[in-house]
């Protein structure tokens, strides 16, 4: 039997017109795909970033803003006078309500049950008009208490199955708090809209306060999944100033009772044009209060109740309205200048002991007047005080014999220690709108000019300048810079930074200042500021009592200076009563008062101890 052979398998080769075929085919395709991957890398490379957005806003993508709050300022022991509270807006999510059909209906209704302020219809017409938009605000600025009833119901899906969570959210922002209101209002300052701080700290120390903003960024993916990214807000930093509340809570009572006495004292109106007062340690260039009356609510600045009629403040325009409210925010302490009058006399003496043109041992004599190129420039007793030591003129406030004394000072040496004093220069305290003050130059001063120079006329300074040089002379010489801030802490309570005290020169010898301090305990123990001494309290000062122009309208700005204790002075005390509302304004016994009330409560607050017998007071029958 013969086998079967097996079929061979043939294998069919391609022929060269086929392989030729192919070999084109494949070429052209290759050709076509590095065609096409070129031209995909040209058009990443031209248009990339415009394809990435096209992508990217076929996404559901969520953006909020985190914001920061602003720091707080405090007092020096720690009580808030500025603070930054939590508060929400109400915002609607139309767009995801909206593909929610279901739960449009039970949203509404939980929204007006919890903000009785919502109405229904007007959230229906919201859905409407904004179909697609995913930021509606319904309401704003609401405390955490109102809306927490609307939270838990969004949290409860039990009880509240359609109410959604994703359509209604709360955007966080900070409002500005002043815990107590008008408490230290230009010293503190307000903030205005887009956290911009006005006026006083709030405004010096803006940038400090401010923080930085934080984002959450976040998209649902292709499985409806949402990621996110946060980047935290960074909270702005804390300025722990050197006020005392307790101290400038008795300085504004005392103004405030001065300006209720005496409001339509003489004339229809308030007790005076203004009332300052300022409290420093003479040894560091603290402030520990400053003020004046009148002043202002700093949670509603804005409002002129009580300051104009109703219909004048209607008839006001909106640059009068403006001007008004610089005038009431203004910290007269610091960018009032004025002519001091009598409280720079020390001034004159320290310049002609310190310069060696005044011994200490001279005499004067005064009649009443002095005639200088042609001119008459009276004493401010007419009759005269007859003969004067230097402890007794300024004890009694003689212009006469401060004229006399310039005569042997000069115009060069008096000059020159206006300026060493700091006079027609800021202070540099850290406070917005200092001013300078106004002097004459060496050369444009004449001889009239630097005798009424030397009582504190026809030049003019600021409260902080006489202050801040006034601490010098009891001190032992020592000019610090003032300042109101002692140290900046960060949101969580550390330390970045103590604000240390600035020592900027000498202006006299410990000699001079211990001789003056003798000249000024006399003045307040015996002389004509007396009414500023606190009974038991070792003290010294001047009064002043200076004319206004023009002169012929006999107006006058009163003032003291005082230091306490008379051995190395813990406290300088300084207050103005400008235009009195009484007939007859030139008497420095109204600062004097205020200043007494001050030091009377102060004192013993700071653990100040009497240091002299106490004189018992006779009470008249």
């Amino acid at each position: 039997m013969r086998r079967r052979r097996k079929k061979r398998k043939i294998i069919q080769k391609f022929s060269k017109k086929m392989q030729k075929k192919l070999i084109v085919m494949f070429l052209v395709v290759t050709v076509l795909l590095v065609g096409l991957i070129g031209r995909l890398m040209y058009i990443e490379y031209t248009s990339g970033d415009k394809y990435e957005k096209i992508v990217l806003s076929q996404q559901e993508y969520d953006s909020r803003i985190i914001p920061y709050q602003r720091g707080d300022i405090v007092d020096t022991k720690g009580t808030i006078l500025a603070t930054s509270v939590d508060v929400y807006n109400v915002i609607l999510d139309c767009k995801v309500l909206n593909q929610n059909k279901d739960d449009i209906e039970p949203t509404i209704l939980a929204l007006t049950t919890c903000f009785p302020d919502l109405k229904a219809e007007d959230i229906r017409q919201k859905l409407t008009e904004n179909a697609a938009s995913q930021y509606v605000v319904l309401l704003k600025k609401l405390p955490y208490d109102t809306i927490q009833p609307f939270v838990e119901m969004q949290g409860d899906d039990k009880n509240y199955p359609n109410v959604n969570s994703d359509a209604v959210w709360f955007e966080k922002e900070y409002i500005r708090s002043y815990p107590y209101g008008s408490l230290a209002a230009s010293l503190v300052g307000f903030v205005s809209g887009g956290n911009v701080g006005t006026v006083g700290m709030e405004n010096y120390y803006n940038s400090t306060l401010n923080g930085i903003n934080g984002r959450q960024y976040g998209y649902l993916n292709s499985d409806n999944n949402f990621e996110k990214t946060i980047k935290e807000a960074k909270d702005g930093d804390t300025i722990v100033s050197t006020v005392d509340v307790n101290i400038q809570s008795v300085v504004e009572e005392k103004l405030a009772k001065f300006n209720e006495e005496y409001t339509n004292g003489y004339i229809e109106g308030s007790g005076s044009k203004h009332t300052a007062a300022l409290v420093m340690n003479p040894q560091n260039g603290e402030i520990y209060a400053m003020a004046n009356f009148p002043t202002f609510d700093l949670n509603d600045p804005r409002n002129l109740t009580g300051y104009v009629t109703p219909e004048e403040e209607a008839g006001m325009t909106e640059e009068e309205k403006m001007d008004f409210l610089n005038e009431i925010w203004e910290n007269f302490c610091v960018t009032y200048t004025y002519e001091p009058g009598s409280t720079i006399k020390p001034f004159t003496i320290a310049t002609g002991l310190e310069t060696g043109t005044l011994r200490g041992d001279e005499t004067y004599y005064c009649d009443g007047l002095e005639v200088i190129s042609g001119s008459e420039v009276h004493c401010v007793s007419r009759v005269g005080h007859g003969m004067e030591t230097i402890q007794k003129a300024l004890m009694d406030s003689c212009n006469d014999a401060l004229m006399q004394m310039s005569y042997s000072i000069g115009v060069d040496n008096f000059t020159t220690y206006q300026k060493i004093f700091g006079f027609g220069q800021k202070t540099g305290i850290d406070l917005p709108g200092e001013e300078r003050g106004l002097l004459f130059e060496k050369d444009q001063m004449r001889a009239l000019d630097l005798a009424t120079n030397s009582f504190g006329q026809n030049f003019n300074c600021t409260m902080i300048q006489v202050a801040s040089a006034f601490s010098s002379l009891v001190n032992g010489g020592k000019y610090y810079q003032p300042h109101i801030v002692k140290k900046i802490e960060d949101s969580n309570g550390n330390v970045i930074e103590n604000i240390k005290p600035v020592l900027l020169k000498e202006t006299i010898s410990e000699e001079t200042s211990d001789m003056l301090k003798t000249y000024l305990y006399a003045t307040v123990s015996e002389g004509t500021a007396k009414t500023a001494k606190v009974n038991g309290y070792s003290m010294g000062g001047k009064t002043g009592t200076a004319q206004k122009l023009p002169r012929a309208n006999k107006t006058y700005l009163v003032s003291f200076i005082g230091y306490v204790p008379q051995e190395n002075p813990q406290l300088v005390v300084y207050v103005i009563v400008d235009e009195p509302n009484v007939e007859e304004q030139a008497h420095s016994t109204y600062a004097q008062n205020i200043a007494r009330e001050i030091l009377e409560e102060i004192l013993p607050y700071m653990n100040l101890y009497p240091d002299e017998e106490l004189v018992r007071i006779r009470m008249k029958n």
